[in-house]
């Protein structure tokens, strides 16, 4: 994928999952919070909350692939959203589902999302200095 399709597609899915994240958020805020407990509500709220993260995340890598004309930079876009499918969505299985044994693919979503910040770091220190 050349560099201006792969800036567009994160732009375009980090916005898409900006969107998703503040609808999460409102659906916990106003219609989840009689229905699951506090301990429940408070991991369905770190899942929105990485959500927009990375959303943002995902926005900035694809700005950085733009103004440093780097697809390498791409690569932690990517990583952001697999985290969040990972990180958030193993959490949202938890909190809306009960299905316990997904808090285990939570730290791999975790790591990638970790992965994605020094990858980020990484090739915009190159471009930025050059």
């Amino acid at each position: 994928m050349d560099v201006d399709t792969s800036s567009r597609w994160l732009v375009l899915v980090g916005c898409l999952s900006a969107g998703l994240g503040v609808a999460a958020g409102a659906f916990g805020a106003h219609m989840l919070k009689g229905l699951l407990d506090q301990p429940t509500l408070a991991v369905y709220d770190t899942a929105t909350r990485y959500q927009m993260y990375h959303a943002f995340g995902m926005v900035l890598a694809g700005f950085a692939v733009r103004l440093g004309r780097d697809a390498g930079a791409a690569k932690a876009g990517w990583l952001f959203l697999a985290g969040t499918l990972l990180f958030s969505g193993s959490l949202y299985g938890v909190s809306l589902l009960g299905i316990r044994w997904l808090g285990a693919v939570t730290p791999v979503g975790g790591a990638l999302f970790i992965l994605g910040w020094a990858l980020l770091a990484w090739r915009t220190w190159r471009w930025a200095g050059s």
